[in-house]
């Protein structure tokens, strides 16, 4: 096959990519490695066939193209259910706090003041750092050679303090806090406007969701393609590019079928897009790049009940806790209440460990969990269901690359620059809402206009 442009990948990034290129009159071939296009947004069902996510799932303020794109593909949200308070298990004491933004845990007086100058000090941090040039930020080479890990041993005095930044740490990236950059960590935080937003279902990044489950963008979005130019389970082993004066790539794919282009657009995370074959094989920094931003560890984990039993108890479904395995927890439910679902993470080093026992195993673990928030009738679930994203061969991990420390400093020129012929995109390389459905998207529109100038 033949076209303008390839588009590796069919998730929002490449599938973002592809239609604003056709809206501009040129030809894409979509060559998607999985049987289904979505990439990190997954659908699933219950039993009785509610639909569920297995993937990404949330939108919220500022998240503008994806608000956009519900009503350019006709799609609807519901709120993320946020009526009563929330569980809060923090240094050894369980209590509850209201579910509206800017409600404080019930902690001791010391702990809050610590919590509050650390979540004070860390916005003010993150709002200097540049989201288009991370590593020109003020301080960037000092921030970016320790891990976000040291920065909280170093600015929050308490222990509850600084489990709570842990926590947080995981429930973002599916990372340990000794994983990251804290260069990384503040630049994250910023795109997705403060480390609060990033955390909140009332005017968060959690506060929306989609009928029918998130999956239904990428699904609208590929069906708007003309006919022919989405290919599922093209595994792509190789690129041959060649450079000016006559651009060209080659993409050849595991099954024998090679397409042939003037452009590329690789969408993959940095972690995938290395692995595939280039030749002539990529400048050593932007390899080099590749190696260094791993994927998140985690597992999605889905408990479902008859009826969602906690909101009778003025529960909203949600815990928090610095005590694992499942140490965050949201009511998943469908928008009609039923059946009640609740949905828990295993992250970061617990999800590495629980991924390597039974699945009886895993799931006692996590009903475990679940009734130590929210009580005995939690017990019995009627359904469990998983998605262990870091055994997916095709993404590897979630929720996204982490950038490790010194990455950004070092190879930080390299994440969007073209190679020849060849652009990147993904969410790993946007600069608002970065490893977002919404940083998605714009990275892939982003690329897409690059490759049109250069067209």
């Amino acid at each position: 096959m033949s076209a303008p442009v390839i588009v590796v990948g069919a998730g929002l990034s490449g599938l973002a990519a592809a239609r604003r290129l056709v809206r501009h009159g040129h030809e894409v071939q979509v060559l998607e490695a999985r049987h289904r296009v979505g990439g990190r947004t997954e659908g699933g069902l219950t039993a009785d066939g509610t639909p569920i996510e297995l993937g990404g799932q949330w939108i919220g303020p500022t998240q503008n193209r994806m608000y956009e794109l519900v009503g350019e593909l006709g799609l609807e949200t519901f709120p993320t259910w946020n009526e009563g308070e929330l569980v809060v298990h923090l240094g050894g004491k369980a209590s509850h706090m209201g579910s509206q933004r800017g409600a404080v845990p019930k902690l001791s007086p010391f702990a809050l003041v610590d919590l509050a100058q650390g979540l004070a000090r860390f916005t003010k941090l993150s709002s200097r750092i540049s989201l288009d040039a991370p590593w020109t930020s003020e301080g960037a080479a000092e921030l970016d050679g320790q891990t976000f890990e040291t920065w909280i041993q170093r600015n929050l005095r308490t222990s509850v303090g600084r489990a709570y930044f842990r926590v947080a740490c995981e429930a973002v990236f599916s990372a340990e806090a000794s994983d990251l950059s804290a260069l990384h960590a503040a630049f994250y935080a910023h795109s997705g406007s403060d480390l609060e937003t990033l955390l909140s279902v009332d005017r968060g990044a959690q506060q929306d969701r989609i009928v029918g489950g998130s999956i239904r963008f990428a699904e609208a979005l590929a069906d708007r393609l003309p006919h022919g130019s989405v290919h599922l389970g093209a595994v792509v082993r190789g690129l041959h590019w060649n450079d000016a004066p006559h651009p060209g790539v080659t993409a050849d794919c595991r099954s024998g079928a090679t397409v042939h282009a003037t452009r590329a657009i690789v969408t993959l995370p940095p972690t995938l897009a290395g692995r595939i074959d280039y030749q002539p094989a990529l400048p050593s920094w932007r390899d080099q790049l590749c190696q260094r931003v791993p994927a998140g560890s985690v597992i999605k984990c889905y408990c479902i009940y008859p009826e969602p039993f906690w909101r009778a108890d003025g529960l909203t479904g949600q815990a928090v806790s610095d005590t694992g395995p499942v140490k965050v927890t949201f009511d998943n439910s469908p928008p009609d209440g039923s059946p009640g679902i609740l949905m828990g993470f295993l992250e970061a080093d617990e999800g590495r460990e629980l991924a390597r026992v039974s699945l009886a195993e895993r799931r006692r673990a996590v009903v475990d969990c679940m009734v130590r928030y929210f009580g005995p009738r939690a017990a019995d679930p009627i359904e469990y269901l998983e998605r262990d994203w870091m055994a997916e061969e095709f993404s590897r991990g979630c929720y996204g690359g982490h950038f490790t420390p010194g990455v950004w400093t070092s190879y930080g020129h390299a994440l969007r620059t073209p190679i020849g012929p060849i652009h990147w995109a993904g969410a790993e390389t946007a600069d608002v809402w970065n490893g977002y459905m919404e940083g998605a998207v714009r990275s892939g529109e982003r690329a897409a206009a690059e490759v049109l100038a250069a067209l």
